[in-house]
């Protein structure tokens, strides 16, 4: 129980630690500068640049409507004229995060269900005979399905399939080169949920014509949401009708970095713009796809016109993050830039104790060895001698105080007849003696006179 309570006890001890001074001016420089160091990056990165005090939100709602407006004149063999809108060159036409704008394309009108030649351009449709053209298979990466001859006029298989079969002739300028100039408007909601807060990319402004009338531009409209699809393009560094050709993808990034400790109308996006594509060479790059429009004639019979539709396909990519004043963060922050300090004042130990040529002496003065059996038994016998100390001391004192209970000896005479005489130190008297030896060392006569105790006692020799 005595063990517990010591415990207990020693809990409500305060300990603090024991400082060392080290007067190496090396080493204090080098603490020094670490020290501002820590400090310029505790307030130059942690405070200033990344904001270390705010609670962040990267977790962003979002939501993004796209319309395309912009017509063009074409003007085809196969079908002549034909003026493209909206309509017909963005797909899909409801407006997503992700369109598609044709901007070339090969056409094959009228097409039926019919027996007709495989494409010479297709491999697994070639043949020499009837042998290779196994009925029922299907052409790998062709149109149709071999019947089981082969035409010799063609060398290809005689397939089923829509006929005829497609045209594979891509025109080498784009056919809706106008396209460059056709506009999208990007409307781009964002909510924060862990602050409740929501904006979009729209200005806010009274002026109605003011959106029919703006043009994206970095400098002189950056808060207006209409783009031209040929500064798109020559954003990411290439060329518009080069890409209208054979196609591409370009990316457009819409950042947000709100401080909602500031203003709402600090808070602003902020674009980018890249193609995504591997330009690499004539085989992988561009973007291409096909489908078809259906119809029936006066027969009632289904036919078709085929397109493969050539053009650039845009990715609208949101990110964003918030921040905003928090406690937690800031306290986090500052105990990490302490905890970095405390780092340095370990390294420069390490310096001192293992690196210079006054390490062992440093040591010495550092560590205190506690030897606990031998600080143990000198404990012990300190108590020992304390014990005994304290046994003899009371002793003397009752030889000191009781002197006249003893009868003086022959041999203690002399000293006495040298010193005077002795008077118990009890009786409360004063007194003062003159002895004069008389030859032979024997006492002469004297009279000695006490005077009353008191505060004038005293005592004479005559």
């Amino acid at each position: 129980m005595a063990g517990w309570g010591g415990f207990c006890i020693s809990l409500l001890n305060y300990k603090t630690e024991k400082y060392v001074i080290a007067e190496n001016k090396r080493i204090g420089i080098l603490f020094r500068l670490y020290q501002l160091a820590v400090l310029g990056y505790i307030i130059g990165w942690v405070f200033v640049v990344s904001k270390g005090y705010q609670v962040k939100e990267e977790a962003i709602q979002t939501s993004v409507i796209t319309k395309l407006k912009g017509v063009t004149l074409t003007n085809s063999q196969e079908t002549g004229l034909h003026l493209w809108s909206a309509e017909d060159y963005v797909i899909p036409p409801n407006g997503e995060q992700v369109f598609f704008v044709v901007t070339n394309y090969i056409e094959t009108p009228n097409q039926r269900l019919g027996i007709c030649a495989e494409s010479f351009k297709v491999p697994n449709g070639r043949c020499l005979s009837d042998d290779d053209c196994v009925e029922g298979e299907t052409v790998t990466a062709g149109h149709g399905i071999k019947t089981g001859l082969c035409i010799n006029s063609t060398g290809t298989c005689q397939i089923q399939a829509w006929c005829p079969v497609e045209y594979n002739m891509r025109p080498t300028e784009p056919l809706l080169s106008e396209a460059e100039n056709f506009t999208v408007y990007i409307k781009n909601f964002i909510r924060f949920p862990k602050f409740e807060f929501s904006k979009s990319n729209v200005l806010e402004t009274s002026d109605g014509s003011y959106l029919k009338t703006c043009s994206y531009d970095k400098d002189n409209h950056p808060y207006c949401p209409i783009f031209r699809l040929g500064d798109l393009v020559r954003w990411t560094g290439h060329d518009f009708k080069d890409m209208a050709a054979k196609g591409g993808s370009v990316g457009i990034l819409i950042q947000w970095n709100c401080d909602l400790d500031k203003d709402s109308s600090h808070c602003n996006p902020e674009y980018s713009f890249t193609r995504l594509d591997i330009n690499l060479n004539n085989v992988t790059s561009g973007y291409n796809f096909r489908y078809a429009r259906y119809y029936k004639d006066e027969n009632g019979t289904n036919y078709r016109t085929l397109f493969k539709v050539y053009g650039i396909r845009f990715d609208i990519m949101i990110n964003g993050k918030a921040g905003k004043f928090n406690i937690v963060p800031t306290i986090i922050a500052i105990g990490s830039g302490l905890a970095l300090i405390g780092a340095g004042a370990f390294a420069c130990d390490m310096i001192l104790l293992y690196m210079m040529n006054t390490s062992s002496f440093y040591r010495e003065r550092k560590f205190e060895i506690i030897n606990f059996k031998r600080d143990r038994a000198k404990t012990k016998d300190g108590k020992a001698g304390h014990r005994e100390r304290k046994s003899k001391k009371p002793a003397a004192e009752n030889s000191s105080k009781k002197p006249e209970e003893t009868e003086p000896t022959a041999e203690s005479q002399t000293p006495v007849e040298r010193r005077g005489p002795t008077i118990p130190r009890n009786t409360g008297q004063r007194y003062s003696a003159l002895l004069s030896p008389q030859g032979g060392g024997t006492k002469s006569g004297t009279n000695v006179h006490f005077s009353p105790t008191g505060a004038a006692a005293g005592m004479s020799l005559v």
